[in-house]
């Protein structure tokens, strides 16, 4: 092989273990990520020309902006960043496996006069009185020593938590676990959503972007739904369903109530409180009297729906709603007489004498509004979930090892100086000098009492 071919694979294999690359890929996945939250993902083509116009909305989708997390060119980001992340790890696996399971247990001089944590003394005796000083010295105080002779000198090794090295590899393959489950949650799963009014069941869902739905083989009854609001106004503080499954006539789970930050699980597949609606008319229950009579008769009405009053006239409900300007629910009336005469008449629940000041021939009050809504329910399989939790696990604790635990290591180099024995102490941490200086600052004063015993 010339050296021309052996320079095209090593650059090849340099540019994907290159920190640059690294940067890119990052930077890349954050801005389409932002991109991705902005534009919102998975709506039909309508909604999205309500917002764009026809040559902007080609544009966006031509780009896949709005399948953005499914598109070529963002997995395709993510297949870059994982052979980025593969590469890095593999060049430099290799040289953490020699300091682990090869360590150089005898270093030279050279090597010795660079570490920054260091304390020499010159003692009498001889070296292998010294040896097992300095023996029972690391193990009481740090860790068991091996010994070990070169050239006449004696070199003490000890060690702590040398697999904490290991613990950034844990972190790199996690983050590759966390995309392995997401591509099988892209490849395996679906995203749907289905809308069931209240007292009704349903035993399919819709796809986004598909036309036809797709079969559960099971039934979800929606049991009850209720939504509450903040105050008078219309906005929401919880909606919430209670549903049923039923699967081959059988009752699986009865009555289970769901809300957005509680789904229920069936089958692989879960259902997300996610919206919620008005499901036909709302009904109204109204009572009237004529002025002046206490007898008072009720009526129980949707919108559109006409009933008879006494004497022949009838009333007709034009309109309700729950909440009108915040004075709570309201209902819109017509009232029309035998002889045609139409008159609009407005009452409002929480202000029950309200229609009394009209003084007119029939006094109305509104004693109740009910309104039906459908739940709105997001379903979702992702057969990748337990892969990406492996993988969150395995995050968690290889950062934990990663940044909180060092490999920390000790020499005690024992040799001939003169009539005296020459003691070197060293030691070195990889990960969180500072704290390493301060703790081998306190082990050189016991290395010093150390050595001044007889």
């Amino acid at each position: 092989m010339s050296t021309k071919q052996r320079g095209v694979p090593s650059s090849i294999w340099e540019f994907f273990c290159s920190l640059k690359l690294t940067i890119f890929s990052l930077i890349s996945l954050a801005v389409t990520s932002i991109i991705g939250t902005v534009l919102q993902q998975n709506l039909t083509r309508k909604q999205y020309l309500a917002v764009f116009s026809k040559d902007t909305y080609e544009f966006l989708n031509d780009l896949q902006f709005f399948d953005m997390y499914h598109s070529w060119w963002f997995i395709g980001l993510l297949v870059l960043f994982c052979i980025n992340l593969t590469c890095c790890s593999i060049k430099r696996f290799p040289r953490v496996w020699r300091i682990v399971h090869h360590p150089n247990v005898t270093p030279t001089e050279q090597q010795l006069k660079a570490f920054s944590n260091a304390d020499e003394r010159l003692v009498k005796g001889d070296i292998k009185t010294v040896a097992e000083k300095m023996g029972n010295f690391l193990a009481e105080n740090f860790a068991a020593a091996k010994v070990f002779e070169k050239d006449g000198i004696t070199y003490l090794y000890a060690e702590k938590r040398k697999y904490a090295r290991f613990g950034v590899y844990v972190t790199h393959l996690s983050i590759l676990v966390i995309f392995l489950g997401a591509i099988i949650g892209n490849i395996y799963g679906f995203k749907g959503y289905v809308n069931i009014p209240e007292g009704g069941s349903v035993s399919q869902i819709w796809l986004r972007n598909v036309e036809a739905p797709l079969p559960l083989g099971f039934d979800v009854h929606c049991d009850d739904f209720s939504v509450s609001f903040y105050g008078d106004s219309q906005r929401p503080k919880e909606f919430r369903s209670v549903l049923s499954i039923v699967d081959g006539g059988e009752v699986k789970i009865d009555h289970r109530p769901t809300v957005v930050n509680d789904p229920l699980s069936y089958k692989g597949l879960t259902f997300y409180q996610s919206s919620y609606g008005p499901a036909g008319a709302g009904a109204v229950a109204i009572k009237v009297k004529v002025r002046g009579e206490d007898k008072a008769d009720a009526f129980t009405l949707q919108r559109g729906e006409t009933a008879e009053l006494p004497g022949g006239d009838r009333v007709k409900v034009v309109d309700c709603t729950a909440t009108f300007r915040n004075f709570g629910p309201a209902a819109q009336l017509a009232v029309t007489s035998r002889d045609g005469e139409r008159q609009i008449v407005t009452v409002f629940k929480n202000f029950a004498k309200f229609d009394e000041q009209r003084n007119g021939k029939y006094i109305f009050t509104l004693v109740d509004f009910n309104q039906l809504y459908y739940t709105g329910l997001q379903v979702t399989k992702d057969p990748g979930v337990m892969v990406v939790w492996l993988g969150c696990t395995m995050l968690i604790l290889g950062c934990l090892v990663a940044f909180f635990i060092s490999h920390q290591r000790m020499w005690v180099v024992i040799s001939e100086q003169k009539d005296k024995v020459g003691v070197r102490f060293v030691g070195t941490s990889h990960r969180n000098q500072p704290a390493f200086e301060l703790y081998f600052d306190e082990l050189k004063y016991k290395f010093r009492d150390a050595l001044s015993q007889d």
